[in-house]
């Protein structure tokens, strides 16, 4: 047994020397472990895109502010000038900006919703199979006739992740686009320096009384009232943020809506609250810069 074991590795050894041997240095190509080092790597294709800064087309949820609220009449919407989907000259809406035809827009956006109602607005809009969404959704929320009635930031979330399930559950590949919620109290700082006449009377029907409720009054209670929405406000804007980043083709505006400085002149002479054409020029403005940026996906 011995003898015969140690014939098989001294001819083992004599084809080894005579071949180079399996994966030798004379002949790297053909060992075994070379052969499986230059193995062509399966193709897989490009990475999918997680954002796309030239869309197609582009469909609109969410308030008042997208369907163009008093941007043209008295208690009236006014789509042409909304800042996503308008015709107007003098917004130069997103979708201008971007160049889509107008049969490839779609607003789906409602006055007076809350982002309860954005899920619905989302299915409409995912149906469409546009290439990019944008939400602009929340104020309402916080706009209550009183505080108590302000949705809970534990809601404000479950309402938006709901939302974001709906749009997947029927179209996985559109992109969105979230601005944050406007600063209400600095459209009330803004708001009550030119509010008189018939803007005067518009707040004293009740719009965003949790807000607007006695707009010169400078005692703690109404202080405190405001300072109220504009936390709620701030966590809401908190939960879009954090909710979007989740979706790898999700783009949070970073704060700029909230962060702007609407002035007088850019906001209805209706009611000195929501923008008129000049204020929907700009929110135009600030979604066209950050969604043709680049390298921003996700944040």
């Amino acid at each position: 047994m011995i003898a015969a074991f140690t014939t098989v590795i001294a001819a083992g050894a004599s084809l080894a020397a005579v071949s180079g041997g399996l994966g030798s240095a004379q002949d790297p190509g053909n060992g075994i472990g070379s052969a499986k080092a230059n193995k062509a790597p399966r193709p897989t294709g490009p990475p999918p895109r997680l954002w796309d800064r030239n869309p197609d087309s582009i469909a609109a949820v969410g308030d008042s502010i997208t369907r163009g609220f008093h941007a043209c009449a008295l208690l009236s919407d006014c789509p042409d000038a909304s800042w996503v989907t308008g015709a107007n000259g003098e917004v130069r809406s997103l979708a201008s900006r971007l160049d889509i035809p107008k049969k490839r827009t779609w607003n789906f956006a409602n006055t007076g919703s809350r982002v309860s109602e954005l899920s619905q607005q989302m299915r409409k809009a995912a149906k469409q199979k546009p290439d990019l969404i944008t939400v602009l959704a929340g104020a309402n929320d916080a706009c209550t006739d009183r505080t108590a009635q302000m949705t809970s930031t534990a809601d404000f979330r479950n309402d938006v992740r709901t939302a974001f399930r709906e749009l997947r559950r029927v179209d996985r590949k559109a992109h969105v686009y979230v601005a944050s919620v406007p600063n209400l109290k600095r459209l009330w700082a803004e708001g009550r320096k030119s509010n008189f006449g018939i803007g005067k009377e518009v707040w004293r029907l009740g719009i965003c009384q949790s807000m607007l409720k006695d707009p010169n009054s400078q005692d703690k209670a109404a202080k405190d009232r405001r300072t109220q929405v504009h936390d709620r406000v701030v966590a809401y804007n908190r939960v879009l943020r954090a909710e979007c980043r989740k979706d790898r083709r999700c783009r949070y505006d970073g704060g700029s809506v909230h962060g702007y400085r609407f002035s007088g002149s850019q906001l209805s002479k209706w009611d000195t609250f929501h923008p008129n054409k000049k204020g929907q020029r700009e929110l135009a403005a600030l979604a066209h810069r950050k969604i043709t940026a680049r390298g921003e996906a996700g944040r």
